[in-house]
């Protein structure tokens, strides 16, 4: 059991964890992770939010071997269309490459991956722009609620790939959205503070883009090095 943390220490460290060790997460863990995934707040409060838990029954093993293959797929696509091949990425201490050394092994080794939790929504009306808002607070409490407990995730959205699959394998009714794939376990690695663009590049005040003066980042913040966007 690691150290409690506070909120907002949890808020700034959660990274997305992609290596995991080959330990089960045990029953009440996963418990006390779910249950606090069911907290969060949903449209009118109609808690449409369900969460399918993979981890090593007969029809999970399954599910995991499709979303492995869809990984690997999705991951090969990625390597050529974002430049991991190329610049940065051809060294290996940069971290593009280590970045993509990552996801490399995530991917590879997904079928051992202790949990995946397919984050669905049951729809209530026509699908929306708007209907992340009723499961995607969830996925966010799920995340953060390992992270108390000393393990680690990533929401991922690959498994479209094999969806159609997934739904006959799982017998996931056809007024289910599949909205997220979640992966857990303990962190091979551990967390540590995330790093982001500064805050003033992202937070207006009173119009858009003009400046707020009084978001600051902490003393301390790291900031991302690989930037991939404009401002």
């Amino acid at each position: 059991m690691s150290e409690p943390i506070d909120l907002l220490t949890g808020l700034a460290t959660t990274r997305a964890i992609r290596r995991y060790l080959d330990e089960p997460i045990p029953d009440e863990d996963l418990s006390t992770i779910l249950w606090h995934a069911t907290r969060a707040p949903s449209g009118s409060n109609r808690q449409p939010f369900r969460f399918l838990v993979l981890r090593d029954g007969p029809k999970a093993t399954a599910a995991k071997a499709l979303l492995g293959t869809a990984f690997r797929r999705g991951w090969a696509a990625k390597i050529g269309a974002d430049g991991y091949t190329t610049g940065s990425g051809t060294d290996p201490g940069s971290p593009k490459a280590r970045s993509a050394a990552t996801m490399q092994h995530y991917v590879d080794h997904f079928e051992r991956i202790p949990v995946v939790v397919l984050a669905c929504l049951v729809r209530y009306r026509d699908p929306s722009t708007s209907e992340g808002a009723s499961i995607y607070p969830a996925c966010q409490n799920l995340l953060l609620a390992a992270r108390a407990l000393g393990y680690g995730g990533v929401l991922t959205g690959w498994h479209e790939m094999v969806e159609p699959q997934l739904r006959e394998l799982l017998e996931i009714p056809d007024g289910v959205a599949l909205s997220a794939c979640i992966t857990l376990g303990r962190p091979a690695g551990r967390h540590g503070p995330v790093r982001r663009r500064p805050v003033d590049q992202l937070v207006y005040d009173d119009a858009w883009g003009a400046g707020a003066a009084w978001a600051r980042d902490p003393d301390g913040t790291s900031f991302t090095s690989w930037q991939r966007f404009a401002t």
